[in-house]
């Protein structure tokens, strides 16, 4: 807007646009008016249409010495505020726009920055799935190195118990100058390979405590001795004082301190002290008696220290695949015989067998419904007992 002010006559010269559209033709026209307040002449003013679209409004305001024209300027006023309406709107948009611009540049930032960190977090999960898989065949190695780690543990526990049983042997050949063991049993030899006569050779060893007697030997105690029937040495206990001398110990209790309530693998194999009371096992049992013919014998001691006996000539015992089968006969003694016209030809029972009469027993025995004869029961201290 453009005001001009002269001495006489006031022109207000306002640009508008202004486009009148009719038919096909656009048209420009000039128009004047005269602008009157009540009987006041204010002057007049006039528009034209220019080509450009714009509209030239001239206004011719007489000076007046009392008289105003408040509708004019009124008008004048209000198309002031609305040009400056008009350029606030205008400087608010270009601001708008420049933060539009500015948002939309931070936005690309971020959007950036975002694939960035996408990336990252790829080769961050590359890294993790590396290391995960690296971790598990760590893992697996270490499980590998564990079972080596306990199998080389096993190992090591045989190969020391084979030491420790080959010192036990030692010191067996050592304690019978007489026996000599060329070869002993290795566990890398089968069965048959090892009583082949070249892996296993025997030379002067004593088979039983009789053998040992009648070498000379007349102090009792314990010794090593090699059934033919087996071949693997075994010490046993040798009772060179009674009736001769030369009896091979296979069982003996004198105060109830080791317990004969034992499973069938502990009979099989043996237990107790030699020195004390023990069972010396079938296996052994059967080893020795299976070698020639053998008398059993039956020393008894009550609690009054009185002493009995019972003697037969020929006794056995077969080997485990038929139970160990009892052959006991030829009876003779100081006391009456309840052993071998019952228990003749039994078989062996143990209480971790199923058989009724070793567990009411607590001991393993030749069992006949049920006994007249347990040497392996329950040991009774001396006192006294009485009927219900």
């Amino acid at each position: 807007m453009t005001l001009l002010l002269l001495n006489t006559p006031v022109f207000l010269v306002v640009w508008s646009t202004w486009l009148m559209v009719g038919g096909n033709d656009t048209e420009f026209y000039e128009n004047t008016q005269p602008i009157s307040s009540g009987l006041i002449q204010c002057g007049e003013y006039s528009n034209h249409a220019l080509p450009n679209g714009k509209c030239r409004i001239v206004a011719t305001l007489p000076q007046l010495d009392e008289q105003r024209c408040p509708d004019m300027f009124r008008c004048t006023d209000e198309v002031s505020y609305w040009l400056h309406e008009n350029e606030e709107r205008k400087q608010q948009i270009l601001d708008l726009k420049e933060t539009i611009s500015e948002l939309q540049e931070e936005l690309r930032n971020h959007r950036h920055r975002i694939k960035v960190l996408e990336l990252q977090n790829e080769e961050k999960n590359g890294l993790n799935s590396s290391l995960e898989h690296r971790f598990h065949e760590l893992d697996q190695h270490y499980t590998e190195a564990n079972t080596l780690l306990h199998i080389h543990g096993s190992l090591i526990y045989d190969m020391q118990s084979q030491i420790h049983n080959l010192s036990l042997l030692v010191e067996k050949v050592r304690r019978n100058p007489g026996c000599m063991i060329n070869i002993v049993r290795s566990p890398l030899f089968s069965p048959q390979e090892a009583l082949h006569p070249e892996i296993q050779r025997v030379r002067n060893c004593p088979i039983d405590c009789a053998s040992i007697y009648y070498n000379g030997v007349r102090r009792t105690g314990i010794y090593t001795v090699v059934p033919s029937m087996g071949g693997a040495p075994v010490e046993v206990f040798c009772d060179m004082n009674t009736e001769g001398g030369g009896w091979t110990v296979i069982q003996r209790r004198q105060d109830g301190t080791v317990n004969f309530n034992r499973s069938w693998k502990e009979y099989k194999e043996g237990f107790g002290d030699l020195h004390t009371e023990f069972w010396l096992g079938n296996d052994h049992i059967h080893d020795i008696s299976s070698q020639g013919d053998y008398s059993l014998r039956i020393d008894l001691e009550d609690w009054n220290n009185k002493h009995k006996h019972a003697l037969y000539e020929s006794f056995s015992i077969e080997e485990e695949v038929n139970h160990y089968r009892l052959h006991v006969s030829g009876f003779s003694g100081t006391v009456e015989d309840s052993f071998s016209w019952y228990h003749n030809k039994r078989s062996f029972s143990t209480p971790d067998t199923g058989n009724i009469c070793a567990e009411i027993s607590h001991g393993g025995w030749w069992y006949h419904q049920c006994f007249f004869s347990n040497l392996n029961g329950v040991y009774y201290k001396a006192q006294r007992f009485y009927l219900k």
